[in-house]
């Protein structure tokens, strides 16, 4: 997994006063946890680019003051308007204690259902994990070769030494669903075989009378 660097610089007060001349100066608050105490400190909005901005995962090697630490993200906040970075959150990451991150979630292979028509759905676009740090993938790959159309892959049909998936295992990760073209497909042999006329009977013959039945009358 790839790393990257952030300087930070230690804050003296955590109020929403100086949070608030932090962020009008371009600098973002920041926590770190996990530690044998929080850590509050600031670092330049920019130096998030790679981090967060970005569908891939890193660990994040931090300096706050004259201290090193090794981290993960663990929370990030927005403005609800304008988007603008609000607050990060940091895990320290400590040596055999397990981590919780988002994986991103990465399809391989082409899918005989979409080939028939059909459309391919990714309905997690991560999966939340639980393990140590060096376990954890850059991506968790799912091969769609077998998928048809009406077939899916569950979060309880992944399995990755080493690691646990905390969404709920009957939830689709990705799918195959038929589309309209591909009903109207399955439909049309169905209504052609309806509509091909039936082979024609053979000529009624005249209705022989019932034994018994009388004859009619003689003309005169």
């Amino acid at each position: 997994m790839k790393s990257v660097s952030i300087s930070g610089s230690p804050r003296v007060n955590v109020g929403k006063k100086d949070a608030k001349a932090l962020r009008d100066a371009e600098q973002v608050p920041c926590v770190l946890y996990g530690g044998k105490e929080q850590i509050h400190f600031a670092a330049p909005e920019a130096s998030f680019k790679n981090l967060i901005y970005t569908p891939d995962i890193h660990t994040v090697d931090l300096e706050i003051g004259s201290q090193k630490y090794h981290a993960i993200l663990q929370e990030a906040q927005f403005h609800v308007i304008n988007d603008s970075l609000l607050h990060v959150d940091f895990l320290e990451i400590k040596p055999g204690k397990p981590v919780v991150m988002s994986i991103p979630v990465k399809t391989t292979g082409t899918s005989p259902g979409v080939r028939a028509g059909g459309r391919l759905v990714k309905k997690l676009k991560t999966l939340k994990t639980k393990g140590l740090v060096e376990k954890m993938p850059n991506s968790i790959s799912i091969a769609i070769d077998a998928l048809e159309i009406g077939n899916s892959v569950r979060v309880q049909d992944i399995k990755i030494e080493g690691l646990t998936f905390l969404n709920a295992g009957n939830i689709t990760v990705v799918g195959v669903e038929v589309t309209r073209v591909a009903a109207l497909e399955e439909v049309k042999p169905a209504t052609a075989a309806a509509a091909t006329p039936a082979t024609p009977a053979a000529a009624a013959k005249p209705a022989t009378p019932a034994a018994g039945a009388a004859k009619p009358a003689a003309k005169k």
